[in-house]
């Protein structure tokens, strides 16, 4: 597979702006922004329609409970619980660590499901409906996040030999388990030769790389991330030596860009034709529909992705997980079916 020298190597930015060389405005941030915001304008737009018991001037305040506790914290929560358990239990406070990433979308859609139960308990509206509404549009923040993760360089897919392969120098930060344990895929050593050989297509490197491991050493550190990080800045900014780093990467499938294609774009046009061919449909539906076919596309998908955890009964977490939510699925539909619910619509 490393023969294939010529496949992209990534070196996007993720920062859309910079301000410093470590602030500024990334893309993974504005993917988040532009996924509630046209969440906002759809529900907006159902709201006129009557395909919602939302009031227009309701609509603002239901998708920032549902950004703020839903998306984001429940990812947040979803992820750490579902993902990180051992850094949770080790450090609680790991959890507000939101800039080091980390998001969940099974932990996303379920905060989101407990806010719309709550403010429909609240304004005494169909929990339900809110739900068929929120998983319409909600196909659109999952392509928008996993365009910024394909920008992040971030959950590659597997190995391949594939003509659309690509390889991502996030790999440098890899472990594989040796007979001494777990190790780093490519050590220091082996990013330092990597510097020596680059001469002058990326000058300074090698000793930008001693002056940063010398620090972390100082501080009690490992410096492995460190200096990764430095290769990554240098390849970004020469293409010379950005073609000397892919020759020691693996060529792997863009997972995230299929992620996007099949769980965002895909399953929104899908959903969105159900929305409106049936504006009035027994509540719980659609959203039994969402949980099933995005279970069913994230299985599938998963299929190219490399596990960026451990497996659980042969499959990866995020395909175990899906299992629940095709059952959850099934459940919403059977509900819809018995209930008969239809849209009660505000007074004007």
């Amino acid at each position: 597979m490393h023969s294939l020298l010529a496949v992209y190597v990534h070196h996007l930015d993720p920062f859309a702006i910079r301000f410093t060389e470590t602030f500024g405005v990334r893309w993974y941030g504005l993917a988040y922004v532009v996924g509630f915001a046209a969440a906002f304008f759809l529900i907006r737009w159902f709201a006129r329609i009557g395909a919602s018991e939302l009031k227009e001037s309701q609509v603002g305040d239901f998708i920032t409970l549902c950004a703020v506790l839903g998306t984001m914290l429940g990812g947040r929560l979803g992820y750490m619980l579902l993902y990180n358990f051992g850094e949770l239990v080790a450090n609680p406070l790991s959890f507000f660590n939101l800039l080091g990433g980390g998001m969940s979308s099974h932990g996303g859609i379920a905060g989101i499901t407990i806010v719309a139960w709550f403010y429909a308990r609240r304004t005494k509206t169909s929990w339900t409906g809110h739900g068929d509404n929120l998983v319409t549009v909600a196909p659109l923040g999952v392509f928008f996040g996993r365009l910024a993760n394909f920008v992040n360089g971030e959950l590659y897919g597997r190995p391949t030999e594939a003509k659309i392969a690509m390889k991502f120098p996030d790999e440098l930060n890899d472990l594989e388990r040796t007979p001494n344990g777990l190790e780093w895929k490519f050590p220091t050593a082996q990013l330092r030769e990597l510097a020596a050989e680059a001469g002058d297509a990326a000058p300074g490197l090698l000793a930008k790389m001693d002056a940063a491991a010398a620090q972390a050493f100082a501080s009690g550190h490992d410096a492995h991330f460190a200096l990764v990080e430095l290769v990554q800045e240098a390849s970004r900014e020469n293409s010379t030596f950005r073609a000397l780093l892919g020759g020691i990467l693996t060529p792997r499938h863009p997972s995230q860009l299929y992620e996007a294609l099949v769980e965002g774009l895909l399953l929104f046009g899908i959903l969105l034709a159900v929305r409106l061919k049936w504006r009035n449909a027994w509540h719980g539906l659609i959203t039994g529909l969402f949980f099933i076919l995005y279970a069913i596309g994230r299985i599938a998908v998963e299929n190219f992705r490399e596990p960026d955890s451990s497996l659980v009964a042969g499959m990866t977490k995020g395909q175990f997980y899906s299992l629940f939510m095709i059952a959850i699925g099934i459940a919403f539909l059977v509900y819809a079916c018995a209930r008969k619910r239809q849209n009660r619509l505000p007074a004007a």
